[in-house]
């Protein structure tokens, strides 16, 4: 179950709207098939892991990291591909939550007479799928609040330079962990500011993470990375229900994909962003600030994960903070996170904490 989980992972930010399943065909103690959620989706691991393993299908056990899917989408269930290949056990950790499935891949296998073990590594399957589960039961995808940041807390000076806050090693990190989400989210300001590209690079990924960016009225440069590279990969724009009408029709026209949020005051309302993000179906979002962005985000109670770079110099009570306003009277006021990971890359220190 654990090669399972694992291979699993690969098909992080590449399958979504699936999750990303991994499954090991075993036959008398040896293993015969493994595969993992393919991009885009399809085929599923399971597919993938019988087709490798073959006839030596019949009588083997299949760990597989979620419940074999039982229902007809654009290919057949799971569950009927695991009966026909003759398999004698499943193992798998948990439930599916898609309503389509959520127990029936299970009762599919019991009745046709295969023996079915549930619960095995379940809390690190949920654990991996919980941008899957999440969206299925709150209507939004999991977030990570990725911040880079000085020792005392600053993202770029007063003048606002800030290239390069944290080394090479810690960037080429970001750039793996932007390969294991859906999609990469910033606000409008670093946007303005950075004009970044926010794509993978250094790592072989067959499909890039979908660049978002929070806007209310469309601000953006038209002469930036994004809207020149928008055709290539996609640009996501979430905007306000006041944007310029002219500056949605260039964004169009550049090849961007348009999601009306509503505002709550004067900003857009960061549950309206996740749930036009879940509609279109991203399942794991990694937001690299700025400041006002993540302050919202921490604010509405929508960060599930926290990854924090810290470099070894200050800058500055001038210096523009890594989390904008909160409104925080009381430290009691402030959700708090649980220590999951403290090391050194390179000359930086990377944590990451996740919602308890």
């Amino acid at each position: 179950m654990r090669l399972a989980l694992a291979l699993g992972r690969r098909g992080q930010g590449q399958c979504w709207p699936n999750p990303a399943v991994g499954c090991v065909i075993v036959r008398d103690g040896r293993v015969v098939g493994r595969g993992w959620t393919q991009p885009g989706g399809r085929p599923h691991a399971e597919r993938v892991a019988l087709d490798q393993a073959g006839a030596a299908a019949r009588g083997a056990v299949a760990y597989v990291s979620l419940e074999p899917c039982a229902h007809h989408g654009k290919t057949p269930p799971c569950a009927e591909a695991l009966i026909a290949a003759g398999v004698a056990r499943v193992v798998a950790p948990l439930e599916d939550s898609d309503a389509r499935v959520s127990g029936r891949g299970f009762a599919m296998l019991r009745e046709a007479g295969i023996e079915v073990v549930t619960g095995v590594l379940a809390a690190e399957a949920e654990a991996d799928l919980s941008g899957f589960f999440r969206k299925a039961t709150a209507g939004r995808p999991s977030i990570t609040l990725k911040l880079a940041s000085s020792f005392d807390g600053r993202i770029a000076t007063a003048s606002g330079h800030s290239q390069w806050i944290t080394g090479p090693e810690a960037r080429r990190l970001v750039h793996g962990l932007r390969a294991r989400h859906d999609a990469v989210m910033v606000g409008a300001g670093t946007a303005r500011a950075d004009d970044p590209m926010l794509t993978v690079r250094g790592f072989g990924v067959a499909r890039q993470p979908v660049r978002v960016v929070v806007s209310r009225r469309l601000d953006l440069p038209q002469d930036g990375k994004l809207a020149q590279t928008a055709g290539e990969v996609p640009v996501w724009l979430c905007h306000g229900p006041d944007a310029d009408e002219d500056r949605m029709a260039a964004w169009k026209g550049f090849g961007a994909t348009l999601l009306p949020c509503a505002l709550t005051g004067r900003q857009i309302d960061p549950v309206s962003v996740c749930e036009a993000l879940a509609a279109q179906g991203l399942t794991r979002v990694f937001c690299e600030g700025g400041g006002a962005l993540a302050a919202s985000l921490l604010s509405a109670g929508l960060v599930d994960e926290l990854v924090g770079f810290t470099a070894g110099f200050a800058v500055g009570a001038e210096g523009l903070p890594s989390v904008g306003a909160m409104g925080i009277s009381s430290l009691d006021e402030a959700e708090r996170f649980a220590l999951a990971e403290v090391r050194q890359v390179g000359g930086d220190v990377m944590h990451r904490w996740v919602r308890t």
